[in-house]
């Protein structure tokens, strides 16, 4: 995330209002000054600022409160700052508490302090904008069968799915574990005219051949040991409806010839009988094999590759449609929160970089998985870098650039202290300055300042001439 940000400075005194602005742009910050109330709602309306500074006492009959008020109506995602006399302090805690102003400061105003609180203010504007597109992007995008997609590839994925639905072709669904093949399938299902029959799934892959046999085909008491009754299989019992195989390129090839005659011939039967019984089903198949390949290795069957083959659908992979993650992770997040009770409401713009360049080898299922597992972590309401616990997803945001003079036999913990003092003395105090070269978010360098004790020697000391904006002595604040 950028470190700088567009900040509004509403003083009715221009001098002070730029001198502010001064100390703010040596932190790498876009301000603007206005001298009005009017004048700062006209400045919102053009361009919403991510942080606006405002006096408590402005002079044309408005309160740093109105302004925030009307703020709120145009721009909800921008932060308030109210600058106040000591003798307004109360007023101002009230502020917070009961209008929603970001924080505050007292005059004469210290402006380091002004520059930390206008930085994290500015972080919290941009993360909750940033999540509010994130909404708006998953309220646009179809949601088809709970299968969200925005990439063009999906949604033609989606088209052919709803074109398939109605047909009578048995659908060979192709794609990494974890793609959403059994979401697609039952798509199929759900739109066919089979939808109010049965739609029963099973894992080729989960079976051993006689178990897998006796599970799809049934079989009569006493056709092995522990056959004490007669048992329909999934064929029998889906009859009128859908049977999803889904790895069925792991299927055996003694079982693959008895699939294909069922399919050829609509024609069961059951373990240990010869009576054949005739079912009604639609077949749809899902493998992460390359199943031509298995043909040419006589590992599966060509006749019943092609008999299943009579359409195909092919799905891509997590990594090759990106622009779905942030959606999809806010998705999940939604769900997750609900399962387990969690009031959380977002994420942390980091987070969401760090999702979208991950390349995702569990495809869909994993980014769920690590979603659920952030949101049960998360302590606030925003999910930040420090809730991902998997190295392969933070990637180098934990990793802090480290001199050839560094002396040996020092801990990790030795090592990063003294990579983060030397940021801090490279970018002369700045915070966001120095977490942004060091890789991690604001938020995690202030917990490491806290955890090292560096809270209070890690910055150079500013120029007391720099170092607090004096206030006016002739005007009440």
């Amino acid at each position: 995330m950028p470190d700088t940000a567009f900040i509004l400075i509403v003083e009715d005194e221009r001098p002070l209002g730029e001198a502010i602005a001064e100390g703010l742009r040596r932190s790498g910050h876009a301000c603007h000054v206005v001298e009005s109330a009017e004048d700062a709602l006209q400045s919102v309306r053009a361009r919403p600022p991510d942080v606006v500074i405002t006096d408590y006492k402005l002079g044309d009959g408005m309160t740093g409160l109105d302004l925030l008020g009307r703020i709120r109506q145009i721009s909800p995602a921008t932060e308030v700052v109210l600058v106040t006399a000591h003798g307004d302090e109360r007023l101002a805690r009230d502020a917070l508490r009961e209008h929603g102003a970001y924080d505050y400061i007292t005059k004469p105003v210290d402006l380091d302090r002004l520059r930390d609180i206008a930085g994290r203010a500015a972080r919290q504007a941009r993360t909750a904008r940033e999540n509010e597109l994130m909404r708006q992007q998953l309220e646009s995008m179809t949601s088809f069968e709970g299968i969200i997609a925005g990439s063009p590839r999906m949604q033609q994925v989606l088209d052919r799915v709803r074109r398939l639905a109605r047909s009578k072709l048995t659908v060979l669904i192709v794609g990494e574990s974890g793609s959403g093949k059994d979401l697609i399938a039952r798509a199929i299902h759900n739109h066919s005219d089979r939808r109010t029959k049965p739609f029963l799934p099973v894992n080729c892959a989960g079976f051993a051949e006689g178990v897998l046999e006796s599970e799809l085909f049934g079989h009569v008491k006493g056709a092995f040991t522990g056959a004490v009754a007669d048992r329909r299989g999934i064929f029998e019992e889906a009859d009128g409806g859908t049977v999803f195989l889904d790895e069925v390129g792991d299927m055996p090839l003694t079982m693959q010839a008895k699939l294909l005659r069922a399919l050829e011939n609509g024609e069961i039967v059951r373990v240990g009988n010869s009576r054949p019984i005739h079912v009604d089903v639609r077949v749809v198949a899902a493998t992460n094999k390359d199943l031509k390949e298995r043909v040419e290795s006589r590992q599966f069957r060509d006749d019943l590759f092609w008999r299943l083959n009579q359409t195909m659908i092919t799905l891509p992979p997590l990594r090759d449609r990106r622009e779905d993650i942030p959606a999809l992770a806010l998705h999940f997040l939604k769900s997750g929160a609900a399962l387990h009770g969690k009031k959380v409401e977002g994420f942390d713009p980091e987070v969401v970089r760090l999702l979208t360049r991950y390349h995702w080898p569990g495809n869909v299922r994993e980014l769920q998985s690590k979603v659920h597992e952030m949101v049960v972590l998360a302590d606030e309401p925003i999910i930040d870098v420090d809730d991902i616990l998997d190295p392969a997803i933070r990637g180098s945001t934990e990793l802090v650039p480290i001199g050839a003079g560094v002396p040996a036999g020092l801990t990790l913990r030795d090592i990063e202290r003294l990579a983060i003092q030397a940021a801090l003395r490279q970018n002369k105090g700045n915070r966001e300055k120095a977490a942004k070269q060091l890789g991690i978010p604001t938020r995690t360098l202030y917990r490491r300042l806290k955890e090292f004790g560096l809270t209070k020697d890690a910055e150079p000391a500013a120029p007391a001439e720099k170092s607090r904006i004096l206030e006016r002595t002739d005007r009440p604040a």
